[in-house]
């Protein structure tokens, strides 16, 4: 079974949320009416509307012939929630908010399988093994991906993770660029 991670380097903060190449690889691969959970961890409560309309106006304007349904995760209900989507969209803010609300739960590997996988920033960090942030430093993340990220890249953070973990791959995803990874199990 496939897993498609899709990591994107974050947006410019406090300007409109925009890349539709980036929603539209989210949904490339999605089927014709998938159920997409949008994961506001890193988030304040009270972005999290605001952030919920952009997101779901971007994978509107992207979805083709597709029949889109969302639904907001909530901790209570976040692994049933994940096990039902088809698509998980975590979306950026803070990583450190990310990681302390989903350091909960384990298994993500297998929680993931089968799955489009979308990480925005804060997202795509709390899915590699280790990422530099500029609000946190060097950290860990979940360790779902065997890698290491630079998020919001600039060539004055190129050797920031050079000497932690050098066994592990270095992505380096300057904003509004992704990656995508798809891991078959």
């Amino acid at each position: 079974m496939k897993t498609k991670f899709i990591l994107h380097g974050g947006f410019e903060p406090n300007t409109k949320q925009e890349n539709d190449a980036f929603f539209q690889e989210i949904l490339s691969t999605a089927p014709k009416e998938p159920r997409i959970l949008l994961v506001y961890f890193a988030k304040k409560p009270d972005r999290v509307e605001k952030n919920r309309a952009e997101d779901i106006d971007q994978f509107n304007k992207n979805k083709g012939d597709r029949t889109l349904s969302f639904e907001t995760a909530n901790e209570k209900d976040f692994l049933g929630q994940v096990r039902s989507a088809d698509v998980v969209y975590l979306h950026g803010g803070h990583s450190g908010l990310m990681l302390e609300a989903m350091k909960k739960w384990s298994g993500f590997k297998g929680l993931f399988e089968g799955k489009i996988v979308a990480g925005d920033s804060a997202g795509a960090n709390a899915l590699s093994t280790i990422f530099y942030s500029d609000t946190i430093g060097i950290a860990e993340g979940l360790g779902v991906l065997p890698i290491k990220i630079i998020c919001h890249y600039t060539e004055e953070k190129k050797d920031t993770l050079e000497k932690v973990r050098p066994e592990l791959e270095t992505i380096r995803l300057p904003q509004y660029q992704f990656r995508v990874i798809e891991e078959e199990r």
